[in-house]
């Protein structure tokens, strides 16, 4: 009975997959995938060209979701607090502009320069990285430690409307406790924002 319910679990994944063209959000624990994916300057970016850094924070957002407006000085913040000790932060945008019009790779340029981003925001044009991420919303942030090995998934704070009202800086907490060689302590959350724009097949 055991082996035939396992069976039925794998069949019901297996099709949950081809029906979603994504897997399953990866647990924390699990190494992350490595990407190589265009940058607002033009160049390819991938995680490997960090290598040796103590962590490395990536976030999957947009050009036009509103929960993604409200935590972008965030994450400009972020890699203000965080490049200097050579923690690359590296944005996502994983949005098919065919559906959504202004999460182009021109309006990535655009916004780029607009809100003077110093970190790369790539364009998972392919959402190759968004699939082996499993990612489901923008934003939608993971902190790897120096292993790449997942630390934690979620939010990005506690509060997308008040930078300062936020009392549980999720990304934060868990950097600092990679950087310390602790536990950390909130592993996951939900992920608060707009649903990605999947290309349709």
């Amino acid at each position: 009975m055991k082996s035939i319910n396992l069976l039925l679990i794998a069949i019901i994944s297996f099709a949950m997959l081809s029906l979603t063209g994504r897997s399953a959000e990866p647990d924390v624990g699990q190494k992350a995938s490595d990407f190589n994916l265009k940058n607002v300057d033009g160049k390819m970016i991938s995680l490997s060209d960090f290598k040796g850094a103590p962590a490395y924070v990536v976030i999957f957002t947009c050009n036009s979701c509103p929960y993604a407006k409200d935590w972008e000085d965030r994450i400009i913040d972020l890699h203000a607090k965080y490049a200097s000790r050579g923690i690359p932060v590296l944005a996502i945008n994983p949005n098919d502009p065919s559906i959504s019009g202004d999460d182009s790779f021109e309006k990535m340029v655009e916004i780029s320069k607009k809100q003077n981003y110093t970190f790369p925001y790539l364009f998972d044009q392919q959402q190759t990285a968004a699939r082996a991420y499993g990612a489901t919303r923008t934003p939608h942030a993971y902190v790897l430690d120096k292993n790449m090995v997942i630390r934690y998934i979620g939010a990005i704070d506690n509060n997308h409307k008040n930078a300062k009202a936020a009392d549980k800086k999720y990304v934060e907490e868990a950097v600092e406790a990679i950087l310390q060689n602790k536990e950390v302590k909130t592993k996951s959350t939900k992920a608060i924002g707009c649903t990605i724009k999947w290309t349709k097949s």
